[in-house]
């Protein structure tokens, strides 16, 4: 009998595992309890994939020999309990599609900053010629690449719900960018239980492998001395230097794996920020553990345009400079966006909240923000946290409400920064349709 592979969720890692388990000649069966978009029905159809939408039938799901799972799926749903009690193995679109690739994995994980880093390592590696795809948590699926192409290296972004679902993958380089509290409504509320999860990168890597990491983030470095880690660890610091990997000297980036190093003027890098110095540093590193040559590196560090949806200048008006930040869904992100704000901020906040504490802004605020423009169903947590230490807190229900007010409470110098610190499921489908929500509104201003 064949191989029974059922896929939950419809959307870009489904499908894609779906597709690879067609290739690869199993019983496929996808199911998705809303509705499947119309390119991804095309593509099911196009490979003939048996699926349903707007419900699970049980009687076609509880009959597989594995079960791949969106990410967006928690553990703890009825069903996918049901499957692991009958013994059911449940893994991830990632876990799936590395079993069919022998290419080298160049794996990103972290709270902050691993969509630019996991950009920023492909584009390093596409200037130097390389075969490489992208994939993971951004761009094109995975397992849909392995499928219908044939690259020698892939740069993965991996959250930590991908991570949850992969037991037998081995990164060939990782990066672990920092850890601070996100999701953790999925982790019960324990920064621990995430921390692991974050690190299960790590798993499977051998002496030949590297785990790059950031020493200056206490989180990592508290769990990875608690975890037994057989990869060559190679550190990047903004406040020391180390012996192997990346770290500041005097206004340079120097970045040094085995006897090979490669230095850069910060002036040079096109991503500004101390959170974009960190991001530039990981890259650094896996680009000389790749040996691409310095000159790439180089190149690639200065021609890096960023990334839709984070820190992304939109246009100015009347002398406002409106940012979009979509892309900000945890404290820490927020953070790092209100730190690099030079100029008089509306800061524009809200929407789904996964366990925050805004008292860790707090002092940004008081430095750096004159009002802000609440953009969320709830958000008595932004009034309680902010009242008294902002002039004035408004509720809006649209992105085009929220940018006309901000607008009217803004000046010339200004900037009205959307940076929400919170998931955006209340009033958007993600952050993406946030994001140009938001930058429609403003073009209609």
């Amino acid at each position: 009998m064949k191989h029974r592979l059922v896929i939950l969720g419809g959307g870009e890692s489904g499908v894609g595992a779906a597709v690879l388990g067609i290739v690869k000649g199993f019983d496929v069966f996808l199911s998705d309890s809303g509705s499947i978009g119309a390119a991804y029905a095309e593509v099911l159809q196009k490979y003939g994939v048996a699926c349903e939408q707007g419900g699970h039938t049980e009687a076609l799901i509880l009959n597989a020999d594995e079960v791949v799972k969106s990410p967006g799926i928690p553990d703890s749903a009825p069903l996918v309990k049901k499957l692991r009690e009958a013994g059911i193995p449940v893994i991830s679109e990632v876990e799936l599609a590395a079993r069919y690739t022998s290419a080298k994995l160049v794996c990103v994980t972290g709270s902050n900053g691993k969509t630019t880093t996991t950009s920023l390592i492909y584009h390093i590696l596409k200037r130097a010629g390389l075969s490489v795809g992208l994939g993971g948590n951004i761009g094109k699926s995975f397992a849909l690449q392995v499928a219908t192409e044939n690259f020698a290296c892939y740069v993965l972004e991996l959250s930590s719900f991908q991570l949850d679902g992969m037991y037998r993958f081995k990164a060939d380089v990782a990066v672990l960018l920092n850890i601070t509290p996100d999701h953790l409504d999925r982790y019960g509320y324990r920064l621990e239980n995430y921390a692991r999860s974050k690190l299960r990168i790590a798993q499977n890597m051998d002496e030949k492998s590297c785990l790059i990491y950031c020493a200056d983030d206490e989180v990592t470095v508290k769990y990875l001395a608690e975890t037994n880690v057989r990869a060559q660890l190679l550190a990047f610091s903004q406040k020391q230097q180390v012996e192997q990997g990346a770290w500041l000297n005097n206004n340079k980036l120097t970045a040094m794996y085995r006897n090979n190093s490669f230095e850069m003027l910060l002036e040079e890098l096109s991503l500004k920020g101390k959170h974009n110095l960190y991001n530039s540093m990981a890259a650094s590193i896996a680009g000389l553990v790749l040996k691409i040559k310095k000159e790439h590196i180089r190149n690639s560090l200065m021609s890096f345009d960023g990334i839709e949806h984070r820190l992304e200048p939109v246009l100015s008006v009347g002398g406002i400079l409106f940012i979009n930040d979509s892309k900000a869904t945890n404290i820490n992100s927020t953070w790092y966006a209100l730190e690099s704000m030079t100029s008089p901020t509306i800061w524009i906040v809200g929407g789904v909240d996964k366990g925050n504490n805004y008292g860790e802004l707090l002092e940004l605020v008081k430095q750096k923000v004159k009002a802000i423009v609440c953009l969320g169903v709830d958000n008595r947590k932004i009034h309680a946290a902010f009242e008294g230490v902002v002039s004035g807190i408004v509720d809006t229900r649209s992105a085009e409400e929220a940018v006309k007010v901000a607008y009217r409470l803004g000046k010339k110098g200004d900037t009205v920064l959307l940076s929400p610190a919170c998931a955006s499921f209340d009033l958007f489908q993600n952050y993406e349709d946030r994001g140009e929500q938001f930058k429609r509104a403003i073009r209609y201003l």
